[in-house]
């Protein structure tokens, strides 16, 4: 994968979340926030796994270490607080795809994980697994929103491309 790759699956992602959370805003604080049964425990909770997964990558690719610290759920009572804290860290991130020129693309990158195994793997990697991460766990909320009656409609990539045709992008 080159930069451009990395860029569109990041951009396909912003608009995924973006729908994830239109949704979102129409259920209740206390749905938000309630045991579900989910990978982890509530909607709230899965989007916050998503952001950590940005906020530890980008972290180790930027900075070359973990960040100092990582939010918890409970620093976000409502789907309002998450979005405003989540849609300023994508534009973070965006923002570093977006300075990389394209041979950084090919540069590993060693990094510990939260056990202590070491690891190295490309950026272009990195960053394909962590989109591919936030696909898996935006399925997981979207069911989630489902259930609660406020489906985010169609994720996947190809109603992205084709809404990008629509709007003559």
């Amino acid at each position: 994968m080159n930069k451009t790759d990395i860029l569109t699956l990041f951009d396909y992602s912003r608009w995924a979340n973006g729908r994830l959370l239109d949704a979102a805003t129409k259920i209740t604080p206390q749905q938000f926030t309630s045991p579900y049964r989910a990978t982890y425990g509530s909607l709230r909770g899965i989007l916050v796994h998503i952001l950590v997964s940005y906020m530890v990558w980008l972290s180790r690719c930027r900075d070359g270490q973990m960040p100092e610290t990582l939010p918890q759920n409970d620093q976000f009572p409502d789907v309002e607080t998450f979005a405003r804290h989540f849609q300023a860290l994508e534009a973070e991130l965006r923002a570093y795809l977006a300075s990389l020129a394209e041979e950084d693309f090919q540069q590993p990158v060693t990094y510990t994980t939260s056990k202590g195994a070491a690891y190295h793997n490309k950026i272009w990697q990195i960053f394909a697994h962590v989109a591919n991460h936030a696909t898996q766990h935006r399925s997981e909320a979207a069911e989630i929103l489902t259930a609660y009656g406020c489906s985010p409609g169609d994720l996947d990539l190809i109603w992205y491309f084709r809404q990008m045709q629509d709007s003559g992008n």
